[in-house]
């Protein structure tokens, strides 16, 4: 297989909600966007008008599927792309649960009541799975922390290492080759916003 055909994954974050915007665990709970959200969502329809897509995948939670249908996209719903499961800390912020765990993250603490780092971690590997085999160019517009599991297990790290990868709300990443290598070809990108 060439680096030419191999499979590259457009990723995109949702635009902005309420809770995003107060730094609150946002996991299953179905949040729309804000109005700014809204608008950064339409902004990436020019980053991506170009892009000749095999399949956009969005999850179906509402932020990230009308991210998608606002920035031009015409995504299938797709379950494994959903956010972690915060368990007992949906809707609270680091600091705040830090006031009872100090030092508590996400990324090295147990989440009561919802899903471990490995649990997302293995949901990346069936979506990067189900992605390479469909080939080409695939959009995935999905939340923070699965997208940065994505993109850690991409590069085959460990899905805590997702930790390194920092995302803002509707931007554009890419993941692809170079020479035999998966890598990281743009990251964290506002599209001019």
């Amino acid at each position: 297989m060439t680096t030419s055909t191999r499979t590259q994954l457009v990723l995109i974050r949702h635009g902005e909600t309420e809770w995003s915007a107060n730094r609150r665990h946002t996991g299953r709970s179905d949040i729309a966007l804000t109005a700014r959200g809204r608008d950064e969502a339409r902004h990436i329809a020019a980053a991506v008008a170009g892009i000749d897509f095999t399949g956009v995948f969005a999850s179906p939670l509402q932020r990230a599927w009308e991210t998608a249908t606002l920035a031009g996209l015409d995504p299938a719903p797709e379950e494994m792309i959903i956010e972690w499961d915060y368990g007992d800390y949906e809707g609270i912020t680091t600091a705040e649960i830090r006031t009872t765990v100090p030092e508590w993250s996400v990324w090295t603490h147990p989440i009561h009541g919802g899903e471990t780092v490995d649990e997302v971690g293995a949901r990346a590997d069936a979506a990067i799975d189900r992605f390479t085999a469909l080939g080409g160019t695939i959009g995935v517009v999905a939340h923070a922390h699965f997208l940065r599991i994505l993109a850690a297990r991409w590069l085959d790290l460990d899905p805590r290492e997702g930790r390194r990868f920092v995302l803002d709300t509707a931007t554009l990443s890419m993941l692809g080759w170079e020479r035999e290598n998966r890598v990281v070809e743009r990251w964290n990108d506002p599209c001019g916003r």
